[in-house]
C-alpha cells in the first residue's frame, strides 16, 4: 500500500488491492495447455469433415457452399472444441430457490457434454458460493416475498404496456423517488432489463462528435452501449489514473480526428465493482480527473449498490463522496435487490431528458408489479427502516472469507472490501476439474475462463452473501482447501510492482 499524501487527500482510509502475476512456469504450461487443445481440436475438424467423427454442430448443407456461410466455423473453433469440453460446468438446472443454499438437477451426459439428460435426482442442499445475492433477498419466504405477492394480487404479473403509454402504476413512481432519496439525486427513472439499461442509453447521452473514455474491463453492456452510441471510443488501463489522464489530455489539445475541433462531449465510463476482478473503482481520482479536464462521469453501481458503503449506497458512499459529482449514477436490481431491471440516476434534467429520449424508456414494456414492490421492500430494508445491519453482515463475510484463502495459500484478485472473489485457477484443463470437484462437495460455484478473461488467468469466481453464515463459509473454504490441494492450486505468490498499478502522481493531484 503507498502511504503519502495521496491517501490523505483523497481516501479517507487505505485502499487495498492486489494483483498478482502468473508465475512463469504456471503460463508456460497454461500456453501449453490451450496449443494441444488447439492442435487436438484441428485434428478432430478433420475428423468430422470426412465423417470419421460424428459431427454435432451446425454447418452449411453442401447445396449451400457457394453462398455467403450461415456458420462461421472458425469463429465456432474455440466452441467445437474447448468449451464443449468443460460446458457441464455451466447451465446447471436449478429446482429451488437461489439463495445461500440451493437444489441443482442432477444430469449427465453420454456425448461429451453434446447433450444432456436428467436422471430424476436432485441434488440437496448446495452451497451457494456463485449468485450475485449479496444481501440475501433471493428467497420466496418474508417480508420482500409477502409484499411481492401482495402486488401481484392488486396489479397482477404484467403490465402489458410501455411507461409512455397504459404501463405507468403508482408503485413505478414510488420507486424511482425512493431510488432517488437513497441515492442522494434529484431524480431518477427504472427500466425493466439491467443490460439495456446500459446499451440503451448511452446512446441516448452521446453521439458523433463524442468521446467515450471507458476502462478496459467494463462489462458488455457498456461497451455495446457506446459502439451504438456512434462516439469514437478509446480505452484506458484498467484503473489506472495516468493512462486516464493521458487520454484526457491527449482529447483536449487534439479535439476531433482531422477537423481538431473541439469534442462535444467527453464521457468517462467506469464500473463501480468489476465483476470479473473483484475490484473496485478508484472513483475519489476519477472524480479529479473529471473536474479538472471538465468531462462527464457514468458509473456503473451494477455490483456495488447495495453490497459497499456504511448505508449500502454503493460506491459513492464507500469513498464517502458528494453523488452530485457523479452525472449519471446508472445500476441494476439484479443484484443485492434480487429483483430485475436497472435505474439511472442524477439531475433531474437529465432524467426528463432520457424519458423523452431513451429507447428502453420509450419502446420496452413496462417492469412488472411484484418485481417493483421487491425493489421498494428491499431498498427500504437496506435503508435501515427495519433495524437491519445486512451490509455490516456482509462486510463481516466478506473480510473473513478472503482472509481465509489467503492464509491458505492461494492467488485471489481484488479489493479487499469486495464480496467478488475471483481465484486464480490458470490451466485449462482445472477450470472444468474445479468446477466438478466444489459440486461433488456439495458446493455451487462459478468458473471462468478464455474469452471472458486473458488466456492465462482461468479462475473461480466467488460470490459472497450476508446469507451465508460462518458456518456455510467453513464449509466452502474446507471444499477448496481440499479441491486446492488435489488440483494443487496453492501456487507461489509474486506480488505485482505497485508502480504499475495506476496512482495519479501526488504533483498532479495537488495542483488542485
Amino acid at each position: 500500500m503507498v502511504k503519502s499524501k495521496l491517501s490523505v487527500y483523497l481516501y479517507k482510509k487505505p485502499f487495498v488491492e492486489s494483483f498478482e502475476e502468473t508465475p512463469l512456469l504456471v503460463a508456460v504450461l497454461t500456453y501449453m495447455g490451450y496449443g494441444i487443445l488447439t492442435i487436438f481440436g484441428y485434428l478432430r475438424d478433420f475428423l468430422r469433415h470426412w465423417n470419421i467423427e460424428k459431427c454435432h454442430v451446425a454447418r452449411e448443407r453442401e447445396e449451400q457452399k457457394d453462398f455467403v456461410p450461415l456458420y462461421q466455423d472458425f469463429e465456432n473453433f474455440y466452441t467445437r472444441n474447448l468449451y464443449m469440453r468443460i460446458r457441464d460446468n455451466w447451465n446447471r438446472p436449478i429446482c429451488s430457490v437461489p439463495g445461500a443454499k440451493m437444489d441443482l438437477v442432477e444430469r449427465v451426459s453420454h456425448d461429451y457434454n453434446w447433450t444432456f439428460e436428467h436422471t430424476g435426482k436432485v441434488v440437496k442442499d448446495v452451497i451457494n458460493m456463485g449468485s450475485y445475492n449479496y444481501l440475501g433477498f433471493a428467497e420466496n419466504t418474508g417480508t420482500c416475498a409477502d409484499a411481492a405477492l401482495e402486488a401481484t394480487r392488486t396489479y397482477g404479473a404484467g403490465v402489458s404496456s410501455t411507461r409512455c403509454e397504459l404501463g405507468n402504476l403508482d408503485i413505478h413512481e414510488e420507486m424511482e423517488q425512493l431510488v432517488a432519496r437513497f441515492l442522494g439525486v434529484e431524480s431518477s427513472m427504472a427500466f425493466g432489463m439491467g443490460f439495456a439499461t446500459n446499451s440503451m442509453n448511452i446512446p441516448a447521452l452521446t453521439g458523433k462528435g463524442c468521446l467515450i473514455l471507458s476502462d478496459e474491463l467494463n462489462h458488455a453492456s457498456l461497451v455495446l452501449g457506446a459502439r451504438l452510441s456512434g462516439s469514437t471510443i478509446r480505452v484506458f488501463k484498467h484503473n489506472n489514473m495516468q493512462s486516464l489522464e493521458k487520454l484526457l489530455r491527449d482529447a483536449i489539445v487534439h479535439g476531433q480526428p482531422r477537423t481538431h475541433r473541439p469534442w462535444k462531449k467527453i464521457l468517462i465510463v467506469v464500473e463501480g465493482i468489476y465483476s470479473m476482478e473483484g475490484s473496485i473503482v478508484r472513483l475519489p481520482e476519477v472524480i479529479a480527473l473529471k473536474k479538472r479536464y471538465k468531462a462527464y462521469l457514468y458509473l456503473d453501481e451494477a455490483h456495488s449498490i447495495g453490497a459497499l458503503g456504511p448505508n449500502g449506497r454503493g460506491v459513492v458512499d464507500y469513498f464517502g463522496l458528494d453523488p452530485k459529482d457523479v452525472d449519471i449514477m446508472m445500476g441494476t436490481f439484479t443484484k443485492s435487490f434480487g429483483a430485475a431491471g436497472g435505474y439511472i440516476g442524477g439531475r433531474k434534467e437529465l432524467i426528463d431528458y432520457l424519458r423523452r429520449h431513451s429507447h428502453s424508456a420509450l419502446y420496452a414494456t413496462s417492469m412488472s408489479p411484484p418485481v417493483t414492490q421487491q425493489i421498494i421492500t428491499s431498498m427500504r430494508i437496506i435503508m435501515g427502516e427495519d433495524g437491519t445491519t445486512l451490509g455490516r453482515q456482509l462486510s463481516e463475510n466478506t473480510t473473513y472469507f478472503r482472509r481465509k484463502l489467503r492464509e491458505m495459500g492461494f492467488i485471489i484478485y481484488g479489493n479487499d472490501d469486495s464480496p467478488v472473489v475471483p481465484m486464480m485457477l490458470y490451466m485449462p484443463a482445472k477450470i472444468g476439474a474445479f468446477g466438478r470437484e466444489m459440486l461433488k462437495r456439495n458446493i455451487g460455484t462459478v468458473v471462468v475462463g478464455f474469452p471472458a478473461t486473458p488466456i492465462i488467468e482461468s479462475r473461480a469466481r466467488f460470490c459472497v452473501s450476508a446469507a451465508h453464515t460462518r458456518e456455510m463459509l467453513d464449509t466452502a473454504l474446507g471444499a477448496i482447501s481440499d479441491v486446492g490441494d488435489l488440483l494443487q492450486l496453492k501456487y507461489s505468490r509474486r506480488e505485482q510492482p505497485l508502480s504499475s498499478l495506476g496512482w495519479m502522481s501526488e504533483e498532479s493531484l495537488l495542483q488542485d
